[in-house]
């Protein structure tokens, strides 16, 4: 599986959903627009992804089953796409994962831009203190191989902090792995309820598709919790299949379950009363993508304001550890002022 990690390769799939988007609004058919996508692809990675669809289409199979034996996409894309392919709006579709994945884009963008000066100076930080410091303390006769080695293994648990971050939210892990990832960031202030609430929207754009196709309450649904790319929210929604084949309303089911909040639960009612669900679902899904996208980029803003405090924090530290080691304690700065 082609693993998204960074900000081209996310760029990357952004500009082949705009694409897709483009020709399907203009009635070239998928295979038509998949060939030309392949002759000039935004990255020569997707040309073997993509002539492997094509071959699965060239059997007959659909776009979305193709997709899915190519183990090629994250899951919610492709829950998304087989539900706006049974709806016949695959266009809207591929405009709303080119939107998303620009915007992961520019969010991820952000982060490293703003994350630069505060890591420079995590490692200016360790230079100084744990090299050049304990060096010039020897009196020049310690082994700067050793204090190198030093200053790497105090660093190594930020590296491997890095590491296993960017591990666990690759799109290759299964279900049970993306909730345990989902239980662990929810708590975390706006971030998890950006994440909530973009899956949300995305659980609205997929109902909505699905509804105006006709489809099924209960399918509908269930497509639409696995679009959402929330383990939760999907767990949460196959819980109520046999609520719903009872006779229960999904107004009556939602108002039960506290995942979904109550602007949501309360619109999707009067929606599903006055037989106007499908503007409903458009608003939510509208009201849910600008709100997850302000609070994700509003995490993107103080996440590295908070690391360069630490590490304000941290040097400050230092320069007391440093001071109380060469003075004592009690010591004070008299004698080195009365020099000046």
């Amino acid at each position: 599986m082609s693993l998204i990690i960074s900000p081209q390769q996310f760029t990357q799939r952004a500009e082949f959903y705009h694409q897709l988007g483009q020709f399907t609004a203009a009635g070239i058919p998928i295979v038509r627009g998949l060939e030309q996508i392949k002759r000039s692809p935004p990255s020569a990675s997707f040309r073997e992804p993509l002539q492997r669809l094509l071959d699965g289409l060239a059997k007959g199979s659909t776009l979305a089953e193709s997709l899915q034996s190519l183990g090629w996409l994250p899951a919610f894309d492709l829950a998304l796409i087989e539900a706006n392919e049974r709806s016949g709006r695959l266009d809207v579709c591929f405009r709303l994962l080119a939107d998303y994945y620009n915007e992961r884009a520019r969010v991820l963008k952000q982060v490293i831009s703003q994350l630069i000066y505060p890591v420079g100076l995590i490692h200016f930080a360790a230079f100084i203190f744990f090299i050049v410091l304990p060096f010039a303390a020897s009196q020049f006769n310690a082994s700067l191989t050793w204090l190198c080695v030093k200053a790497a293994l105090v660093l190594s648990p930020f590296y491997g902090a890095v590491a296993l971050l960017i591990y666990a939210t690759q799109g290759k892990h299964g279900e049970n792995w993306r909730a345990r990832i989902e239980s662990f960031l929810r708590p975390i202030p706006i971030l998890g309820q950006a994440r909530h609430y973009l899956a949300l929207s995305r659980l609205a754009a997929a109902l909505e598709a699905l509804t105006s196709a006709g489809v099924n309450v209960f399918e509908a649904w269930d497509l639409a919790a696995t679009a959402s790319g929330s383990p939760a929210l999907r767990r949460a929604v196959a819980a109520w299949r046999p609520h719903l084949v009872a006779g229960q309303m999904p107004s009556e089911a939602l108002r039960l379950c506290p995942l979904f909040p109550e602007t949501f639960t309360n619109l999707y009612a009067s929606g599903e009363i006055s037989g106007k669900l499908d503007e409903t679902l458009g608003h939510l899904n509208r009201f849910y993508g600008e709100e997850g996208t302000r609070k994700l980029h509003a995490f993107a803003q103080w996440t590295p304001r908070l690391v360069y405090l630490m590490v304000v924090l941290f040097i400050a530290y230092k320069i007391v550890q440093f001071y109380t080691g060469m003075y004592g304690a009690n010591g004070d700065l008299s004698h080195i002022l009365n020099g000046f």
